[in-house]
This record gives C-alpha cells, structure tokens and sequence, in this order.
C-alpha cells in the first residue's frame, strides 16, 4: 500500500494500543504498565500452566505471563511495540512476535532483537494461592 494514510495493519495496531487503556499508556514512559481496573485482582493463570523458561498467552485480557525462572512470575502486554501485533507464547525465555520478527526477553520484556526498539509495558502481579494476579 502506498500513500501518506495508514494501512489496515497500523489501524489495528493504534486500536490494540487504544484497548489497553490510557493508564497503561501513561505508564509506558515509566517503565511499566499499570492494570485497567478490571485486571486487578483477576487471575491470569494457574502457576501449574506457565512453564519455566516458557509462558502463557492470554489473548482475550492482551496479557502474556512468563516464568523465567523458577517461582518468578512476570506479565507483560502481548502487543508489539514495533506495530501493534500480538506477541506469540513465550518459549526459551523469549517472547517473539510473528508479525516482523521482534523479540523480547521473557524476565524483563526487553527489546532484543529489532525491528522493536522498546520494552514491553510491565504489569506487576503476584502469586495467591495456585492462581497468578494482577496487583497494580
């Protein structure tokens, strides 16, 4: 597609990036992302269904929860910083986007590998019981 206007692939992206909500954008320049109110306290995932070195997609909350290391818990957004794609399931303590080829580090979200240049948003969670939370 050529022209100054926007492809249905960045359309989507700005939409995706829109349903995270302002708190989560706002935060983005922080470092972390904060949870929609209807995030916090929901359990994303069992402890038992995210492996280490691995992780769980989320698709329908846009959340992946990784375990890099044994009992640590991580949350990111599952959207791509680079245009907006959903991220796929974590795997070697790599989250990697199918879309162009970026990829993120499973610990901190980090950008490793282009064309993405910034971390995905953090949320802060914890463990009750077997279920992983959403705290902030």
């Amino acid at each position: 597609m050529s022209g100054d206007g926007l492809g249905r692939r960045e359309m989507l992206g700005a939409a995706g990036v829109a349903a995270c909500g302002l708190a989560a954008l706002t935060a983005c320049g922080s470092g972390g992302a904060q949870a929609q109110p209807s995030l916090k306290g929901k359990v994303l995932a069992k402890t038992a269904d995210v492996p280490v070195g691995g992780g769980k997609l989320i698709e329908d909350l846009k959340v992946v929860v990784t375990q890099p290391e044994p009992g640590v818990f991580k949350a990111f957004s599952s959207l791509c910083t680079h245009k907006g794609c959903q991220v796929g399931t974590p795997k070697d303590n790599v989250i990697r986007c199918a879309c162009h080829g970026s990829e993120f580090t499973a610990d901190t979200g980090k950008a490793t590998k282009g064309p993405a240049t910034g971390s995905l948003p953090s949320f802060p969670v914890k463990v009750e019981g077997d279920g992983i939370v959403i705290v902030g």
